[in-house]
């Protein structure tokens, strides 16, 4: 095996990595010119430098707690084939020399249809490290109902490099799905705020799941006006806080659990327990590539039932609030 690649056992197949040593993610000073810095653990540190090896280590490391959140799910890959420093490609259609082992999921757009990847192994992520695909965007349906979610999000999107908006804003939307007996779980998102999800029974259309989530966070825009904004536009919501519920339709994806975000020092979308919304050292960049996999053996979304919720007794719920 020459120097330029090196193979790597995963599962029961056997994926060659082609020059693991590429330097995806220089080295240098922490942060991303100062765009969300404060508050996300990592301040005023020295970037750590990550080659496509490091990359691939991870995924594989970490697949026993990712691959629950891909499998039979349509994803967009997010590829940096030369590092962040180079283009970036939006991937949705699988291409043609991809292995015949790796799943693929033909779904319907406007005027045709699409032929996406699945994550159902270590191998093909594996394979998709080697492809310099740094992010996993994943559907909230599955293939084989792609019109029926079984996860709704909300995107607590910050206005500001301040975190403690994203903490309150989070634990008033874990207190308002409480109340209406809707399990949840909170997610860093390895970029600017936190994701919050939701699971649901899959018996819902896209439709129905992002108006009830609109309801939800219209109901917490109108008691805390000063605090959040459903507002879409940037230039209508000066400094509050932004629900996003968006991501709640068909097509569209959210960063899986566990997936790096193409920024400096390799951060990642990790998965937490609610107590560890206090934490201080909290931050949407507060686990890496070189740490996250300790956080995911805590388990921390283990309290999350495995069968999703339905949507009526909860609408129910939610109407009578609403008054």
């Amino acid at each position: 095996m020459s120097g330029d690649a090196r193979t790597v056992r995963a599962g029961r197949r056997t994926v060659e990595v082609h020059r693991p040593d590429k330097v995806l993610f220089p080295g240098g000073d922490g942060g991303d010119g100062g765009e969300d810095g404060e508050g996300d653990g990592k301040e005023g540190e020295h970037a750590k430098e990550y080659t496509k090896g490091d990359l691939v280590d991870y995924y594989r490391s970490v697949a026993p707690y990712l691959l629950p959140h891909l499998r039979g799910r349509p994803l967009m890959l997010e590829r940096h084939p030369d590092g962040l420093d180079g283009p970036v490609f939006m991937q949705k259609n699988t291409p043609e020399h991809y292995p015949d082992w790796i799943t693929r999921a033909e779904v319907a757009k406007e005027g045709g249809t699409v032929t996406h990847t699945v994550c159902d192994d270590t191998a093909t992520l594996v394979y998709l490290a080697d492809q310099a695909c740094l992010t996993l965007h994943r559907w909230l349906s599955r293939a084989g109902h792609p019109d029926r979610p079984d996860r709704m999000v909300f995107d607590l999107d910050p206005s500001d490099d301040d975190f403690e908006p994203v903490r309150e804003a989070a634990r008033l939307l874990g207190e308002l799905l409480d109340t209406l007996k809707l399990p949840s779980a909170p997610m860093t998102t390895g970029s600017r705020g936190l994701h919050v999800v939701v699971p649901l029974d899959g018996r819902h259309g896209f439709d129905e799941v992002r108006e009830f989530a609109r309801d939800v966070a219209e109901l917490m825009v109108a008691g805390h006006p000063g605090r959040l904004t459903t507002a879409a536009r940037k230039k209508d919501r000066g400094d509050r806080l932004y629900l996003d519920v968006q991501r709640n339709a068909y097509a569209q994806t959210a960063v899986a659990p566990y997936t790096v975000r193409a920024r400096p020092g390799a951060p990642v979308a990790v998965p937490l327990s609610w107590d560890q919304l206090d934490a201080p050292d909290l931050g949407p960049r507060r686990w890496t590539v070189a740490d996250a996999v300790d956080q995911a053996r805590t388990r921390p979304w283990a309290g999350l039932p495995a069968r999703g919720r339905a949507l009526g007794p909860a609408r129910r719920r939610l109407d009578a609030l609403r008054g």
